[in-house]
């Protein structure tokens, strides 16, 4: 019976957690890969090349039903118009929780440059979509066994929601400013536990400086990345370091991310109380061929207290096409 009753205390509490955190895409280290279309709706078409990205990304090899995402997503503009668009599409599975999701991107992109080659650009974006949340609850009870609170079905729930945001472009300069899940939504309730919400909002703020010498192969792109959830009032801040180096054949490039949450979770230590917040270290490492794209991403997480000593793993594989010729002269890989 106490096993039973622990049991059902994790089951509770790890549904509440999956409340909240099952919101879109997850937000991880991954738009460092040449992906901030994944982040930012604004940022779409805003290349002089539309991009096809793919990811795969998995958590703790050789734990059974251990998170991992997939994401496809494709944006571009719309002839030489100001008017761009884009599309994602995901599956993010987390043990017996699973979410699949899609949305739809309008972008434009407003110049304030004097002439073509000075990048000075507002962007705005928005996007639409739809999250398709599942709970399998097949596998929670023994043949023949009853418990009012597990239903013994997989149970699925919908929500459609918007993200809008802007992007700033000047020379060497950019920023970024998200607002995703808008919208009050119903809120999930499997089983009728009680665990209600319908504030998924969550704001990002992103900005870096692109450095280089002149006629130098090698440009450096610090940034930071603050995240913020309006629910939980939980807020994160990633530290960026990335370096590129032109090759006849493209680029190769490679950089760190720390992120550190501001917010710390208590535990239990011996006879006493500790905290500890939340940290990633990720190295990262792409290479540009021509007109393919692949990168890989390294997540390990420096806490005490983990499930898992094992890191996180991600795959990029990208494709550009219909490139225009680089208006701009600018040290900005995003745009040129």
């Amino acid at each position: 019976m106490k096993l039973k009753k622990y049991c059902l205390l994790a089951f509770i509490a790890f549904v509440a957690n999956f409340s909240f955190a099952q919101e879109g895409i997850p937000i991880y280290s991954d738009y460092l890969t040449d992906n901030y279309y994944l982040i930012h709706p604004s940022m779409a078409g805003v290349a002089n090349c539309a991009k096809i990205r793919l990811t795969a990304r998995q958590q703790w090899f050789g734990v059974d039903n251990a998170p991992s995402l997939q994401t496809i997503s494709a944006n571009g503009r719309i002839g030489d118009s100001p008017v761009a668009i884009g599309g994602v599409f995901f599956n993010d599975s987390n043990g017996y929780h699973s979410t699949v999701g899609g949305q739809l991107t309008f972008a434009y992109h407003l110049m304030f440059s004097r002439n073509e080659i000075d990048l000075n650009m507002l962007s705005f974006g928005l996007s639409a979509g739809f999250l398709q949340y599942k709970l399998d609850e097949t596998e929670f009870l023994a043949p023949g066994e009853f418990d009012q609170a597990i239903a013994g079905i997989e149970q699925s729930a919908t929500n459609f929601n918007i993200d809008f945001g802007f992007s700033y472009q000047f020379v060497n300069f950019f920023a970024h400013f998200t607002a995703k899940n808008i919208l009050n939504n119903e809120g999930i309730n499997f089983n009728n536990q009680g665990f209600e919400f319908d504030n998924l909002r969550t704001y990002l703020f992103s900005t870096g400086y692109t450095f280089s010498k002149y006629g130098s192969e090698w440009s450096y792109e610090p940034s930071i990345m603050y995240m913020y959830r309006d629910a939980t009032e939980e807020s994160s801040i990633d530290i960026n370091a990335k370096v590129y180096k032109e090759m006849d054949f493209g680029k190769v490039w490679g950089g760190l991310s720390y992120r550190r949450s501001l917010d710390g979770a208590e535990f239990v230590d011996g006879s006493g109380v500790s905290s500890q917040k939340l940290q990633y270290i990720t190295p990262f490492l792409g290479v540009d061929y021509n007109q393919f794209v692949f990168a890989y991403t390294y997540s390990y997480q420096a806490n005490t207290v983990n499930f898992n000593t094992g890191g996180f793993h991600q795959i990029t594989l990208g494709y550009n096409f219909n490139c225009r010729r680089k208006k701009y002269e600018c040290n900005c890989p995003a745009i040129n």
